[in-house]
């Protein structure tokens, strides 16, 4: 602004502006106000403003400017960025989710094995000390217990086998005694004697004689076969002759042919009953004969029942 010119007062622009103005926005130069001013002197009236008061500057120096128009044909770069955004948030979601599933789970399967000793965690020292005592004095006396039981083992093992051989000697003892008594069947190598009546009886006598020749042979039980049936014979068989004839064995009448089965040593019966004088010759004596045969298997079915003891009791 010049000396000439009056505040509020806008100088008419020339017709053509001088050079070096610098244009004021809004497209009005500032310069030609001066000019304008000193032509309206020179002739002699007051200057007519024509321009418009200028806008006060701002005490700040600074202006508002216009708000720049955005091009439309250029790209919606933010929009693509946040799209991009929103989905690498999305997949680290899912990633934290899953890492979040796993630190749960870890969680838990800690928390169920740890859940037995957490008593233990939040006992005291001086607690911890006695749940330990004890379990040393339990685990002393669970110790002390194994022991007592393996020694009772080794004793029931050892008394068990001492028992099972005492009755398994005792058992055999009552065979032999059952079988010598005639109380039990028995079944084994021996002989059978036939005796055969040819030109005479065959006499108590001989057969008692035969049945006492297989004892002196080793003979351990015997049978006597007859018409009249089977006489298991023991110790105490009597043989007596029946006067209707045949012979009566422990009371029961037996008639010829007859049958002795001894189970013993084959290779000792037989020939005990065919030496010099003995029961062979004795029974062709009477006017019989005797067939010896050795056999595999000699069958004793006959029995005797156990006799009851009046008088004798076992000396224990």
């Amino acid at each position: 602004m010049t000396d000439e010119q009056k505040p509020g007062q806008i100088p008419i622009p020339p017709a053509t502006p001088a050079s070096g103005d610098a244009p004021v926005p809004g497209g009005e130069p500032v310069s030609g106000a001066a000019s304008g001013s000193r032509d309206a002197s020179a002739s002699g009236g007051e200057p007519v403003s024509r321009e418009a008061p200028l806008a006060q500057p701002d005490p700040d120096g600074l202006e508002e400017s216009a708000p720049v128009a955005q091009d439309e044909s250029e790209p919606v770069a933010p929009q693509a960025a946040d799209e991009a955004r929103r989905k690498q948030v999305s997949g680290a979601g899912a990633l934290i989710g899953v890492l979040l599933a796993l630190l749960g789970f870890t969680f838990v399967v800690q928390i169920r094995s740890n859940a037995g000793d957490a008593a233990y965690a939040s006992a005291r020292e001086g607690d911890l000390l006695q749940i330990m005592s004890d379990l040393d004095a339990y685990e002393r006396r669970l110790n002390q217990d194994i022991t007592s039981l393996e020694q009772t083992r080794r004793e029931l093992q050892s008394g068990a086998a001492g028992r099972d051989a005492a009755l398994a000697e005792a058992k055999a003892r009552a065979d032999a005694l059952g079988i010598l008594a005639g109380t039990l069947k028995a079944r084994g190598p021996g002989v059978m004697l036939r005796f055969v009546d040819e030109t005479g009886k065959i006499k108590a006598g001989t057969l008692l004689n035969a049945v006492q020749e297989l004892r002196g042979a080793g003979a351990e039980a015997l049978q006597i076969d007859g018409s009249g049936g089977s006489v298991r014979i023991i110790a105490s068989t009597s043989f007596v002759d029946d006067s209707a004839g045949g012979v009566r064995v422990d009371g029961r009448r037996l008639t010829g042919p007859y049958t002795i089965r001894a189970v013993g040593d084959p290779a000792t019966l037989k020939p005990a009953m065919e030496i010099a004088g003995g029961v062979v010759a004795a029974a062709r004596t009477d006017g019989g004969n005797v067939i010896v045969n050795q056999m595999d298997v000699v069958e004793i079915n006959e029995t005797r029942s156990v006799p009851e003891l009046e008088y004798a009791r076992p000396v224990t």
